[in-house]
């Protein structure tokens, strides 16, 4: 009997190995959608290539069957499928299939993730709400924290992928005083004053620049809310004064809004600011690129969706990517910078994702480098900044975050140019 079970045994075992592959589905089978970004990225962390299946059962991954990866993916409770060579062979023609919009994208290095955020020196309470760090923790993503002085100092040269907390580039703190504590604020000034800084302001922008550089270099930026507005704003406002006086103790310059640069920005033209030289009391926006700005925080979506464009896997390769999915709509959700006004929104810049009135989620290329901006907070969150984060065991299949995870993976694909 038991010569009999050690023969069964061995005959899984010699049957696993010749299956050679495991399948991460991504579709409503996937019994965990977020953590199972995290065993793509493990995978690539062990020097292994990741196949993703674009546009095939939600975007899934598909990789060389080890006892390694499979374990991992039950101890994350992640649902896969031992498969045949015969059946990759079968599902890599289907999917290539030139009449198919499918394709197979390799992912072959795992990239070295930073997260820009005042976590590196604060208590920073607000930003335990950061959806990107919220989902690289949940997902077992590691990442590394820099702040303004890392950055001035050279050391995103260190990293491939760069997300920017909800920060405030141009030296206003928020624009709200609920939005900083006087820690947070006082920790901003200390590294002003070290490094020769008369002003916050002048500090946050020399490290846009920096970041911007980073960017134009090679590197992928991804900032949400508020960190996507102010980061152009405070690169369209270089030598300007657009700071009210309780926050540096001097006056706006009354041609702010005429002196604007928007050649030096990214991702926005042609907006207007939002000047006051007192404290903003009637909300929390920099510009009118937030589509609710002058309305209060988050006032004007987030009970709807927004819709997902449906690019060509073959043809529109980095966009597939970045809108891989379970489903096309997205839950609105709220933010300082809850969406951006189409009318502000560049040319040059490719809209992923759409609602009625505003644009949610946008992409964009600079030298080398690329940028999504996506609008909102927190993409499970409530309205208000005084909450607990939000606890993504209770949504481990959350289709806003998910996109969140589509450009963690993204600099590990092998580069292929945007064709339209």
């Amino acid at each position: 009997m038991k010569a009999w079970c050690l023969f069964l045994l061995m005959c899984a075992m010699v049957g696993k190995a010749l299956a050679n592959s495991i399948l991460i589905p991504m579709d409503d089978k996937q019994s965990n959608h977020l953590k199972a970004y995290g065993v793509a990225y493990w995978v690539l962390k062990e020097d292994l290539e990741v196949d993703w299946l674009l546009n095939y059962r939600g975007g899934s991954f598909m990789t060389k069957y080890t006892s390694n990866i499979e374990r991992e993916c039950r101890l994350r409770g992640v649902s896969y499928e031992v498969i045949s060579d015969a059946t990759v062979n079968s599902l890599v023609k289907s999917i290539t299939h030139p009449d198919v919009n499918m394709d197979v994208v390799k992912l072959q290095k795992a990239a070295k993730i930073v997260v820009y955020s005042p976590i590196k020196i604060s208590n920073a309470t607000f930003e335990d709400t950061d959806a990107v760090l919220l989902v690289l923790k949940y997902a077992e993503i590691p990442f590394e924290i820099v702040y303004d002085e890392e950055i001035l100092k050279g050391d995103l040269a260190k990293y491939d992928w760069l997300h920017l907390h909800h920060e405030d580039f141009t030296g206003q703190f928020g624009r709200n005083r609920r939005r900083m504590t006087l820690d947070d604020i006082q920790a901003q000034e200390n590294i002003a004053k070290k490094f020769g800084y008369k002003k916050v302001s002048h500090l946050k922008l020399d490290v846009a620049r920096t970041i911007k550089g980073f960017c134009a270099g090679g590197g992928y930026l991804f900032a949400m809310c508020s960190g996507a507005e102010s980061f152009d704003v405070a690169l369209a406002a270089e030598g300007i004064d657009i700071v009210g006086s309780v926050f540096d103790g001097d006056g706006i310059d009354p041609q702010a809004q005429s002196k604007l640069d928007f050649s030096k920005t990214l991702a926005f033209e042609n907006f207007k600011l939002e000047l006051n030289d007192d404290e903003y009391r009637g909300g929390m926006s920099f510009s009118n690129i937030n589509s609710s700005a002058g309305q209060g925080w988050g006032s004007d979506e987030g009970s709807g969706f927004f819709s997902l464009f449906d690019f060509s896997a073959k043809w529109d390769v980095i966009p597939a990517m970045l809108v891989q999915n379970h489903t096309s709509q997205i839950k609105e959700f709220f933010g300082q910078t809850t969406a951006f006004n189409k009318k502000t929104v560049k040319p040059s810049v490719l809209v992923m994702g759409q609602s009625k009135s505003s644009d949610r989620y946008i992409y964009g290329e600079v030298g080398r480098g690329q940028f999504t901006f996506y609008g909102g907070h927190d993409p499970e969150g409530q309205r208000g900044f005084h909450r607990m984060p939000t606890d993504l065991n209770l949504h481990s299949h959350s289709p806003g975050y998910r996109l969140i995870l589509n450009n963690v993976l993204f600099p590990s694909a092998k580069k292929k140019k945007r064709k339209t």
